[in-house]
């Protein structure tokens, strides 16, 4: 059985721009989003579930292209094989309990196919939220439930793709989420940072000053924050002892730093 859908959500594609798609997969009672994320358009998806099958019809006006895929493992897990333009493909994949996070880099402008095919389906259903027809199993569900977008830096640095927001990503993803104390402090954050950075990721977008002050702004904290990618995280005390430092490091930075500079200002 093929079933064809198109994207739920699209944008305009530019070269300086990664567009997010999200398409929406109803199979056996259930509804699945797979996400994209690329500097090309990802026009439709076709699903096949007695392939377990994934179709992606790829349009680029680029020669060098970059594209991610996020699959709920609910949907399709176990191995997965890719076929780009009916030629066997070897991208990048990491996998969590809840999704299977592809990046992939192709050269050529045009259409083209990207087939991935897995060898579970429907893997683990008694465990989707919910029963049938209860409500959407999304892929943004799954790997945002505990980590979120980087909504502020997807909107200062113009693309989901860019390199600051892949190291927030790798941050969150394979150091904090790997430990429960990062886990739990990736739940407190996010209900703190989503009550105020859909704003400014929309004021950003609108205002080129307020998007420069912003960069310059949060530079600091990336940069502090790639520090993190580079030391090990794989017991709870390191999680605990590494983020107080981090705090009590960007604490100085913006706040004890400028204070000090300010009283000796007002000293002269």
């Amino acid at each position: 059985m093929l079933l064809v859908f198109t994207p739920a959500f699209a944008g305009t594609l530019s070269d300086a721009t990664g567009l997010v798609n999200r398409f929406d997969i109803e199979t056996d009672g259930y509804v699945f989003e797979i996400i994209t994320t690329s500097n090309f358009d990802v026009q439709e998806i076709e699903f096949d579930k007695e392939q377990k099958q994934i179709s992606l019809h790829l349009v680029s006006s680029l020669e060098n292209n970059l594209g991610e895929i996020i699959i709920p493992r609910n949907l399709l897990s176990g191995n997965f094989t890719f076929y780009l333009n009916d030629q066997e493909f070897y991208p990048k994949i990491k996998s969590s309990e809840r999704i299977a996070f592809i990046t992939f880099n192709f050269t050529g402008s045009g259409k083209n196919t990207l087939d991935v095919i897995a060898t579970n389906y429907l893997e683990d259903a008694d465990k989707l939220n919910g029963t049938k027809n209860d409500g959407n199993v999304t892929g943004e569900d799954n790997s945002s439930l505990e980590g979120g977008g980087c909504l502020i830096a997807t909107a200062t640095f113009d693309s989901e793709l860019a390199p600051q927001v892949q190291q927030l990503r790798e941050l969150r993803d394979h150091k904090l989420l790997q430990t429960k104390h990062g886990s739990d402090f990736m739940k407190a954050f996010n209900n703190f940072y989503y009550s105020f950075s859909p704003q400014v990721a929309d004021m950003e977008r609108e205002n080129s000053l307020f998007k420069e002050t912003v960069k310059i702004v949060i530079t600091p904290l990336l940069v502090s924050l790639s520090l993190m990618n580079n030391v090990n995280m794989d017991s709870e005390t390191e999680v605990l002892g590494i983020g107080a430092s981090m705090i009590l490091l960007n604490i100085g930075m913006y706040f004890a730093a400028p204070a000090l500079i300010a009283v000796r200002l007002c000293k002269r």
